[in-house]
């Protein structure tokens, strides 16, 4: 069988009511040139009886990986790991792609310089066909990541299609306990190689659901200090980053390190300077994460 160009994959975690959204959009794909990799992070509902019946009906090419659950950061990693393919993109359980995303896809890879970019950036949008946030920037054929959303002032979640080799040479660190690192590590470290292509045309559908992440952003922050403090390394490693992203970035890492007491990481490594200078501040928004904490425990 010849190998396919694109893996789209889904991680997925209790979702199989909403899941099949995904599978119908990649089944009325213009272009079948991919595969579709679902990594099933330990669901308990009839994912895997719901895949089987998909597999049997062999409309499209689908790899169903079952794993313990291990949340957003170890379900990336595990199909980060098993993808072969020279193209990837990760396509959330509760979106779906347009119908005609593969073909547009791979026909604005074909014009890049494959070999001197990290991929393609495209346009999210919503079941009324308003686009997320805003659009790209008109004038520009290729930009980094961290640039369009700090230099271009870019709002709004974006579809980005990498190349798998780059994916593969950052892992999301997970410390024992929690589960969310957040996805720009390993983006901002890519931007750090290549530009990402720019094709301004939306190409997946996008819906928040009450059970996503997107809806427990503070309860995600305060459950996982080491993956703040892994955010905060990053944006601090990265030679254009905003100064005023640093400070904040600073602030963030002295706080999360103080949580988990590890106060003397805060004047190690790029950008001790400004954990240094960050210090009392740090230390104040850790008194807050603190208290934010103990009453979600109380809750």
């Amino acid at each position: 069988m010849k190998r396919k160009k694109i893996t789209v994959f889904t991680p997925t975690y209790n979702r199989a009511y909403v899941l099949e959204n995904c599978y119908n959009s990649l089944v009325r794909q213009t272009n079948k040139d991919f595969l579709w990799l679902i990594i099933d992070d330990g669901s308990t509902d009839d994912t895997k009886e719901l895949v089987e019946k998909w597999k049997n009906e062999n409309k499209i090419e689908i790899i169903y990986v079952y794993q313990e659950n291990q949340g957003m950061a170890g379900a990336h990693n595990t199909a980060y790991k098993m993808i072969d393919t020279e193209l990837n993109m990760c396509v959330d359980s509760d979106d779906y792609l347009t119908d005609n995303a593969i073909e547009i896809i791979l026909n604005k890879w074909e014009q890049c310089d494959k070999s001197n970019t990290a991929g393609i950036v495209a346009l999210d949008m919503y079941k009324n066909g308003e686009i997320v946030g805003t659009k790209l920037p008109e004038n520009i054929k290729h930009e980094k990541l961290y640039d369009l959303y700090n230099k271009y002032n870019v709002k709004g979640d974006k579809k980005l299609i990498y190349r798998s080799d780059l994916t593969k040479k950052f892992e999301y660190k997970i410390t024992k306990g929690e589960k969310i690192v957040s996805s720009a590590c390993k983006y901002y470290q890519i931007d750090q190689l290549y530009d990402l292509n720019i094709l301004n045309e939306p190409v997946c559908v996008v819906e928040y659901l009450q059970d996503g992440m997107s809806s427990s952003v503070k309860k995600s922050y305060i459950k996982n200090p080491h993956g703040n403090m892994e955010f905060a390394k990053v944006i601090l490693s990265i030679p254009n980053a905003t100064k005023i992203n640093k400070f904040k970035q600073a602030v963030n890492y002295v706080a999360n390190a103080n949580v988990v007491k590890q106060k003397k990481k805060t004047i190690e490594g790029k950008g001790r300077i400004y954990t240094i200078i960050c210090y009392p501040l740090g230390i104040l928004y850790s008194k807050w994460i603190k208290k934010e904490k103990k009453k979600m425990e109380k809750s």
